[in-house]
């Protein structure tokens, strides 16, 4: 009976999201990609950037077992999807760890921005066109330009801004995998859960003991509670949605909108106040990702 109710559920969940456009989806997450990371940097004046990252992780993975119980996938599941799911629970492990480093050194436009790298190269390669090319050229002199103004002062920063691009990337094409595997329109989210029930696992040797000073301050744990859902629920949950309708390549075209959200939300929220070398070197990647898109572009398989 659970079951069928439970099926039930997910069958009207499954034509209510149906009717909404694949760009919904996207605009969603990426306000709340750089809304919850926002709120993440004014904890770590509280909790320390291991600790917010277990935080965020470890609220993510409550709320997507208690919501969609992932783990009966497993049952039946072939041994190569398993091991797509443990890749991709380690992958968002190392990403958003170092994500938050990064962020405790620079900028949210500048670490978005460089994260944002990443995608264009997944879009060239599904594309090897001259157009395609010049963008690249384009995003990646956007980057030098954010680079050149703190790499001597924050390296380490930087290093881990360009671990996060690489972790972005990993995600991208494992996320793309697992939303377009299984029959059942909401599998790509439980397959999604299971890997932040995974990710959770393996980030909590390095940061529940920083996230330990939290549990005695139920304020800052329910911001904690707060920068997991806005930044690894609901998201990610969108980015399952879209990509299960967009092809890889084009996910990532839409993806021009990270940089100018991250630049917004670092100025709004944390009065982060970007140079014009900073707008140049943002609008430079901007522009590189908008040389990609065409008239004729089509979002569905």
């Amino acid at each position: 009976m659970a079951q069928r109710t439970a099926s039930l559920v997910d069958n009207r969940g499954a034509d209510w999201v149906g009717r909404l456009p694949a760009p919904a989806f996207f605009v969603t997450s990426a306000v709340f990609h750089y809304l919850g990371p926002s709120l993440a940097v004014l904890l770590f004046a509280q909790v320390g950037p291991l600790g917010v990252t277990w935080l965020r992780i470890a609220a993510a993975a409550a709320v997507f077992a208690a919501w969609r119980r992932p783990w009966r996938l497993l049952r039946g599941m072939p041994r190569d999807q398993r091991w797509v799911l443990l890749g991709l629970g380690l992958v968002l492990a190392a990403m958003n760890t170092a994500f938050y480093l990064a962020l405790a050194r620079l900028p949210l436009a500048t670490v978005g921005a460089i994260e944002f790298l990443g995608t264009v190269v997944v879009a060239a390669a599904g594309a090897r066109t001259r157009r395609n090319m010049l963008a690249l050229l384009l995003a990646v002199g956007g980057v030098v330009a954010l680079t050149e103004l703190r790499l001597v002062d924050e390296p380490w920063g930087f290093a881990l801004a360009f671990a996060n691009c690489a972790g972005f990337v990993l995600y991208v094409v494992l996320g793309h995998r697992i939303a377009n595997t299984g029959a059942a329109s909401w599998s790509g989210i439980d397959r999604l859960g299971m890997a932040m029930i995974v990710a959770a696992v393996a980030i909590s040797p390095f940061g529940l003991a920083d996230a330990a000073s939290a549990f005695t301050h139920p304020l800052w744990m329910l911001w904690g509670i707060g920068v997991g859902v806005c930044s690894s629920v609901i998201p990610y949950v969108c980015d399952q949605l879209a990509m299960a309708r967009l092809p890889r390549a084009s996910f990532a075209l839409m993806l021009a909108l990270l940089p100018a959200v991250a630049t917004a939300m670092g100025l709004l929220l944390l009065a982060q106040v970007p140079t014009w070398q900073d707008l140049l070197g943002i609008g430079l990647v901007i522009a590189g990702v908008a040389l990609h898109q065409r008239p004729d572009t089509n979002f569905k398989h």
